[in-house]
């Protein structure tokens, strides 16, 4: 399926490439490379702040800014590799697994694709950016293919490509973060019981603005959503018991330069009722899916570095949880500090999945 812009949906081509991950607070640039022996090392990452509202609802508001801040965040990574991987909000794309008889190949695919398209797409297929992925055999029909097929609004599209066009460097791969949090999650699989197989296991992205929930199931994707609680709800209550700005109590709490009282008056509550929420997500999957409850939680995104976090969701919910760190089990660069890593790795798990698209197999 062509796009009607020059990158690739879902697929990668081998060259160096760059995770790029712009999220409602931050630009985060992940450069791994191949340290051999199956191996992989992180060779540079950088996290670059974002004005106030560039970026709001996965929605790029101010294209200069967000521009601006990815090129500042480039230059500041100190890398050569203009090209990047990119990824649409889940919010912001249409993804439905489909059949196909097994015996088409290349255009009459295609068109296949594109007929089925028009049945559970809302939208006319000249208004959006259209690709699909062959996922292998139907487990419940042999003569069938299953396909992942994936659409999203054409500007939704070029205003990312066009905040990267901005800042100097090229969108090679198209991606969705969902989809990158389960490259990333690979990386991790192996750390869990059995690597993951049989267990249910819950992501759980905690963002500014939302919680991101991806649900495996036998190291499958079996339920998404997103649940309007994140980051900022912190933020907030900073501002109100402080009297800060949104900003100043953002860079308070960065330099823990906040008041010896906020531990107990602030961050403690605030664990506790995101621990709470996260528990009402996870209550809402096993109610409304044939799933009777989750084997393991894995906090990812800003939210997931308040310390202690794990063992508050873990009590609150009664399932075994851990913060992620998708560079575990990698070799570090000399341009990375190993403990400066280990601190911000689950603010960069979806630019960790985007830079692992560079070593997709072809």
């Amino acid at each position: 399926m062509h796009l009607n812009i020059n990158l690739d949906w879902l697929s990668a081509n081998r060259l160096p490439i760059l995770g790029l991950d712009i999220s409602t607070t931050a630009v985060k640039l992940v450069e791994l490379s191949d340290a051999g022996k199956g191996m992989l090392r992180v060779e540079r990452y950088v996290i670059e702040p974002l004005p106030r509202d560039a970026v709001t609802d996965g929605n790029i508001a101010n294209l200069d800014q967000v521009g601006e801040t990815v090129h500042t965040a480039w230059k500041n990574l100190g890398s050569r590799v203009r090209n990047v991987a990119i990824a649409l909000p889940s919010s912001a794309v249409i993804t439905k697994k489909i059949l196909a008889p097994a015996s088409l190949k290349g255009l009459d695919l295609e068109r296949q694709v594109e007929t089925e398209a028009n049945q559970v797409i809302p939208f006319s297929l000249d208004e959006v950016n259209l690709d699909f992925q062959v996922l292998g055999p139907s487990p419940g029909s042999p003569d069938d293919v299953q396909i992942l097929l994936a659409a999203a609004r054409k500007e939704k599209v070029e205003e990312r490509v066009a905040a990267v066009e901005a800042a100097g460097l090229k969108a090679l791969v198209l991606d969705v973060e969902t989809f990158a949090t389960q490259t990333a999650y690979e990386q991790i699989a192996h750390l869990l019981p059995n690597g993951g197989a049989g267990l249910t296991v819950a992501i759980i992205d905690i963002g500014a603005q939302n919680m991101h929930i991806n649900v495996l199931h036998d190291n499958e994707s079996v339920y998404l959503r997103e649940h309007g609680f994140g980051g900022n709800q912190l933020n907030n209550e900073i501002s109100r018991r402080y009297g800060m700005s949104g900003e100043e109590a953002e860079n308070a709490k960065r330099k823990g330069t906040l008041p010896e009282s906020y531990e107990v008056e602030v961050l403690q509550p605030y664990s506790e009722t995101l621990a709470m929420e996260i528990g009402r997500a996870l209550q809402l999957f096993t109610t409304s899916t044939q799933y009777r409850k989750v084997d393991q939680v894995l906090l990812a995104g800003g939210g997931a570095m308040i310390p202690g976090i794990d063992e508050v969701v873990a009590q609150r919910t009664g399932t075994p949880t851990q913060v992620v760190n998708p560079f575990a089990n990698m070799a570090v660069g000399s341009k990375v500090r190993p403990q400066a890593l280990t601190a911000d790795a689950p603010s960069l798990f979806v630019a960790c999945g985007l830079a692992m698209r560079r070593f997709d197999p072809q």
